[in-house]
């Protein structure tokens, strides 16, 4: 991406007829503020969160926001290197920001799904999860000696009601097969797979995201059994494993340390589980101006279209069936992030990932979303204070 294209900010490519027109929800890593932003790339709509929010939120039907909250940093809690993507407090809150529901679960990370139920699901590493050593020694791959204080940790995806109870756990290293499921080399020992995204399949399964193993996983609910893998000399250390209406999985493939020799990029692709063949994918051309080697998002939006967020360049954008950009935005305010064992401070513009939604969803319906609201913060972040005529 050149030098031109990374200093462009807000909305900087909007093709109305061809978009799926609605709003779309920014969340800045490591900022306290939860964005809804139109098209045109004006706020609409700004939760002010009690805490600091981790990494993404989801707006539901009833208009309440769900995310998680950073409770304890990495090293307030002992730990260091590829222990990623932590929250520790799962929040629910209404339109105006005030608490609803909570659930305190200090080792929470990475990802949450609410249920049709009502039930959350949601990832966490914790003591519960440690890999017993017969077993660890079993697992191949990893960087030799780089447990965390000698211990492998292990995921744990859990199942809460809304009372808070605990109705179902998968410990990830019960299940997997310690061959097969084998660590990229250059990963830590200290996280065994690294779980990133949690989703709930129609059927009551578990679609999961395994990025140390670049696999993307389908758990039986019942059983606790992978009843289906994929992605090993395929994807590489990938994120955001969603199931389409098609039946076909959706993955952003970060395309980090993927195995062969060639330049670094990032792709969006689409798998049909059935044959273990990609019946789609994304990605930019020359295909190095599309990369991000953490974090990363994409969704399939009702018109057909995908939406995918570039996490460490601060981009979101939008692109046809046919590989066409239709929209694109770039975060215009910076937060200072920190995390060790991948940065150590540094003023960015990065997001997990973003969701998009249309203007007829049931949580928006009667809801304020006039950017006169804001006029301010537009006059600084919005499309005026960047002056370009965007608009196709």
């Amino acid at each position: 991406m050149s030098v031109k294209r990374r200093s462009e900010h807000c909305v900087t490519l909007y093709n109305p007829s061809k978009a799926y027109n609605g709003y779309t929800i920014i969340w800045l890593e490591m900022a306290k503020d939860a964005w809804l932003i139109d098209m045109e790339g004006y706020i609409v709509h700004r939760w002010r969160m009690p805490g600091t929010p981790a990494l993404h939120g989801r707006l539901l039907p009833n208009g309440n926001l769900i995310s998680s909250i950073l409770v304890k940093t990495k090293r307030e809690l002992g730990l260091t290197g590829q222990f990623s993507g932590l929250g520790g407090l799962l929040l629910e809150v209404d339109w105006e920001g005030n608490p609803i529901w909570e659930h305190k679960a200090p080792y929470q990370e990475h990802d949450f799904y609410r249920m049709d139920n009502g039930n959350t699901l949601y990832i966490s590493w914790d003591p519960e999860g440690h890999v017993p050593p017969d077993i660890a020694a079993k697992i191949k791959g990893g960087m030799p000696g780089t447990e965390h204080k000698g211990v492998m940790w292990g995921d744990v995806v859990r199942e809460v009601n809304p009372a808070g109870e605990e109705v179902w756990k998968w410990l990830a290293y019960e299940h997997l097969d310690p061959e097969i499921d084998a660590l990229c080399p250059l990963s830590e020992r200290s996280l065994y797979p690294c779980i990133n995204s949690v989703f709930s399949m129609p059927n009551g399964d578990i679609l999961l995201s395994m990025r140390h193993t670049d696999t993307v996983a389908i758990i039986d609910k019942a059983t606790g059994d992978v009843k289906w893998r994929w992605g090993p000399g395929e994807i590489a250390h990938q994120h955001d494993a969603s199931l389409l209406d098609n039946g076909n999985i959706l993955i952003f493939d970060n395309g980090c340390q993927r195995r062969g020799y060639g330049p670094t990029y990032s792709r969006v692709v689409e798998v049909n589980p059935a044959t273990g063949k990609i019946e789609w994918e994304y990605k930019s051309d020359p295909p190095s101006d599309f990369y991000t080697s953490i974090m990363g998002g994409c969704e399939r939006l009702p018109n057909g279209n995908t939406l995918i967020t570039e996490s460490m360049k601060g981009r979101v954008f939008e692109v046809t069936p046919e590989g066409e950009m239709v929209w694109e935005y770039v975060i215009p305010f910076y937060a200072w992030f920190e995390d060790p064992g991948y940065y150590y401070g540094e003023w960015l513009n990065a997001l997990f990932r973003a969701h998009r939604y249309g203007a007829d969803y049931a949580g928006l319906q009667g809801r304020n979303l006039d950017p006169g609201r804001f006029d301010w913060l537009n006059r600084l972040y919005g499309p005026d204070a960047f002056r370009k005529e965007v608009i196709q």
